[in-house]
């Protein structure tokens, strides 16, 4: 089944936008996690329908989050995931802002009950495609195997916990670029 249509079959099933994302980025993984699914639901209409930032965006970047976000004490931090998710929040910006007068939910269902049904098909299957192509080219298999492994290998990036307590314009400024280069390969 292709993403289309995959999508109206959740969407039919009750599922909201960032669940699907979530659902579609697990199925590539060949995993299921009702506990996710059901954690992704606060994140529907735009953080538990108040029309804030779209259940897309915020779905995509979780999805971004389960390939490259740290899962264990052992496992170190993937600097890699916060650039993802800027990308992601920049592409969707640029692509979607203007077409649909914002990022917010309320913004792009602009009052009317139509939109959810012409528009948020829209974002979620461009989120997708957008989520699988930052991971590809930051080197992970869609399978999630590589990822798995590449992380497990991956020298940690340690940031004082003063940095958490810091101002900052963007990561990049602590990050430096040869982290942001693909994994290792076998």
């Amino acid at each position: 089944m292709d993403d289309n249509n995959e999508l109206v079959v959740l969407r039919k099933q009750g599922f909201y936008c960032s669940q699907i994302l979530m659902l579609q980025g697990m199925e590539m993984m060949g995993k299921s996690n009702p506990d996710l699914i059901r954690a992704m639901h606060g994140l529907a209409g735009g953080l538990g329908f108040s029309g804030e930032l779209c259940g897309a965006l915020t779905g995509g970047a979780s999805l971004l989050g389960l390939y490259a976000g740290k899962g264990t004490p052992e496992q170190p931090e993937d600097p890699r995931l916060d650039f993802m998710v800027m990308d992601l929040v920049k592409w969707f910006k640029a692509e979607y802002s203007e077409q649909f007068g914002g990022i917010r939910c309320e913004e792009i269902l602009a009052g009317n009950s139509q939109n959810q049904a012409i528009r948020c098909p829209i974002l979620v299957n461009g989120v997708l495609q957008k989520v699988k192509e930052l991971l590809v080219e930051n080197g992970y298999d869609l399978s999630g195997l590589e990822g798995e492994e590449w992380v497990s290998k991956c020298l940690p990036l340690r940031v004082p916990w003063d940095f958490m307590n810091t101002s900052f314009l963007s990561p990049k400024a602590f990050v430096p670029n040869a982290l942001r280069e693909s994994p290792p390969r076998g």
